[in-house]
């Protein structure tokens, strides 16, 4: 059994993890994996397993994300459409996949509808059709236009034949931020988060009783951690530990260089360094996480079950991390600081507050990578068998 995996990300790297996970699943339950990628896939993402094949690369110019950039630094122009729209209509072809699976799509990424749709639909024309299958997180962003998010509905009604939800039901359901979920119920599937827990261990001492500030995989977050750096004399509970600066690989050196200067004025008990792939390992030794709210982050704290405070990302018409932080934040798990209202002294007392109060943990299905695997292959199965 073959799949291929479509997966874009535009500026966190968060779809491209969650997305790799749900391959190495397919992978360890015998299926062959194409991953199809429509941007430079971080170099810490852990591939292994997969063939890994690479569009032409375009990512986000900024947080609205109404502009994509060719690597160059173009906007993506209709020749460099087509091309991509070629080159993933001859994958289609040529790995002849039992299983598609897009991720955000059709529920996000609608500017790569020039390229999915007739991918989709040609896969739908083979004699021998696969199995396609949506693959969403647990909050989608909303649409101040109520058409758009219908028009998602109709095209998963029209193209898909399954739509995956990451996502614990007890917890959050695809209708808390897809208010259609009734016109496609018979095509959701939850399937737990997806988490897979790290056998990296950090060295030794390394995040043992700090606060550990981390800003995602993406290029923003630096307003964050300059925040962080002037927060920690002004925490009561937390000044007199070690904070520990994780600095998002996309950002430039400049912003690094910039951090870790004014790290070294602010003198000992503060590290600055580049984003770890053993930061699950850290959390679990931690006092502290200081972080966004992204999928991945929320859940390596779930299941670090480290005090968190949350900054969550929320520039241009991003609602998706706002949401995850306020749910989490009504159950107790963590305190959260408006991003407009982020100071230092803001930071500092959220940071107090939540090592005030005794420790929430909160119980969550965290094996969605497995089952997500086990949904595809027997729903593929199940329509080989019902063909003519």
């Amino acid at each position: 059994m073959r799949a291929l995996i479509h997966v874009h990300h535009l500026l966190g790297t968060g779809h491209a993890v969650r997305a790799a996970a749900l391959g190495r699943a397919l992978v360890a339950a015998g299926v062959e994996v194409v991953l199809v990628a429509g941007n430079r896939l971080p170099p810490t993402l852990d591939t292994s397993g997969l063939t890994v094949a690479e569009l032409p690369p375009a990512h986000a110019a900024d947080a609205s994300f109404r502009t994509l950039l060719q690597e160059s630094g173009a906007p993506i122009d209709d020749g460099w459409r087509q091309e991509r729209r070629h080159q993933l209509l001859a994958l289609l072809t040529e790995v002849a996949p039992d299983i598609i699976l897009t991720e955000t799509f059709p529920f996000g990424r609608r500017m790569l509808a020039f390229e999915l749709e007739p991918m989709l639909q040609a896969a739908r024309d083979r004699a021998s059709r696969p199995l396609i299958a949506a693959s969403v997180r647990d909050i989608l962003v909303r649409k101040e236009d109520a058409a758009k998010e219908q028009a998602m509905a109709e095209t998963a009604r029209r193209l898909f034949d399954l739509v995956l939800v990451h996502a614990d039901p007890r917890l959050v359901r695809l209708s808390d931020s897809f208010p259609f979920e009734a016109e496609i119920a018979d095509l959701v599937c939850y399937t737990g988060f997806v988490h897979e827990p790290s056998g990296l261990l950090p060295p030794a001492g390394d995040g043992e009783d700090e606060v550990v500030v981390s800003c995602g995989g993406g290029p923003v977050g630096a307003e964050l951690l300059r925040a962080a750096l002037a927060a920690r004399p002004l925490s009561k509970l937390a000044g007199g530990a070690c904070w520990r600066l994780l600095v998002g690989r996309t950002h430039d050196a400049a912003t690094l260089a910039a951090l870790a200067a004014l790290a070294a004025q602010a003198g000992d008990g503060v590290v600055v360094e580049p984003a770890r792939p053993d930061f699950p390992g850290l959390l679990k030794r931690a006092r502290l996480s200081v972080s966004q709210a992204g999928y991945n982050t929320v859940l390596d704290i779930l299941a670090a079950r480290v005090p968190a405070v949350l900054v969550p990302f929320a520039e241009g018409s991003e609602t998706e991390q706002r949401q995850r932080a306020a749910s989490l934040a009504s159950r107790g798990v963590a305190e959260v600081v408006d991003p407009e209202a982020l100071t230092p002294e803001s930071l500092a007392a959220a940071c107090d507050r939540c090592l005030t109060r005794p420790p929430a943990g909160l119980e969550a299905d965290l094996a969605g990578a497995t089952r997500s695997a086990a949904i595809l292959i027997d729903a593929a199965q199940r329509r080989g068998r019902d063909e003519p």
